[in-house]
């Protein structure tokens, strides 16, 4: 008798093997928190999308201090121009305190407090990527005003190129008592709705996963770890609506 002679097709009852069984498993988890992204970013739409309530009450919340135009370049020729320049450059910081002061350690083994100190502001500054981004509302005339400086960084170890104001004695500091009058809309079931899946993700340590689906690198000693085009999830320029709609067809497969 010949084993090789078969009367039907052995392709048709192929069966699969430990390796392609392990891989559809990764595969088929992949896809369902893939779905789990898709969730937890149409949650977080919705809650920002929830309007602002005015109060009925408003009630003072410390004290915001901002950049204003100087009185004397208020009455200058060119005090349209300067004004319209400090809303796209003007910072806002706020404290509880009035004074704006905060207390400053020296650096070594002991470390005194020196006493408190002013808080220090300044005035916008754009690195080299967004000064040359489309994004970027200064028209060519307030471009003549800024200069490339070179910055050091908070711990002193490196050094950055950054647009700045030519200029910033044309604007002075302004403190005003920082008051409420409207607060962000709460939905309850929406918030236990985020939580029960924050909850699940953090209970399942599914984080990382998400992390390197999406194409942001995790690694538990810190962020920069490279990922493979395939694992990637784009999610870039999408809205709600298309989501919704992306999702409820992925729900009648």
């Amino acid at each position: 008798m010949d084993n090789y002679e078969q009367s039907f097709d052995v392709l048709q009852y192929r069966l699969k093997s430990a390796r392609r069984k392990k891989r559809l498993q990764k595969k088929d988890f992949d896809k369902q928190l893939i779905q789990i992204i898709k969730k937890e970013r149409i949650l977080w739409q919705e809650r920002r999308d929830l309007p602002m309530v005015p109060l009925e009450n408003p009630y003072q919340k410390g004290w915001k201090r901002y950049f204003v135009v100087r009185d004397d370049i208020k009455r200058s020729p060119s005090a349209g121009f300067f004004s319209t320049l400090l809303e796209k450059i003007n910072t806002v910081q706020y404290h509880p305190d009035k004074s704006f002061k905060i207390k400053k350690r020296r650096r070594g083994s002991r470390k005194r407090s020196k006493g408190p100190e002013v808080r220090r502001q300044f005035l916008q500054e754009f690195s080299e990527w967004h000064w040359n981004h489309h994004s970027l509302k200064l028209t060519e005339l307030e471009k003549a005003h800024f200069h490339l400086y070179e910055k050091t960084s908070k711990d002193g170890k490196s050094k950055c190129l950054v647009y700045r104001f030519n200029e910033p004695w044309r604007y002075v500091l302004q403190v005003k008592p920082h008051i409420i009058t409207e607060v962000k809309m709460v939905d309850g079931l929406l918030e236990q709705e985020i939580q029960l899946l924050d909850n699940y993700i953090t209970n399942h340590y599914l984080k990382r996963r998400m992390n390197k689906l999406t194409g942001r690198g995790y690694c538990p000693y810190g962020w920069g770890e490279e990922v493979k085009p395939r694992y990637r999830f784009q999610m870039q320029n999408r809205t709600l609506p298309a989501l919704l709609e992306e999702c409820a067809n992925d729900e009648q497969y």
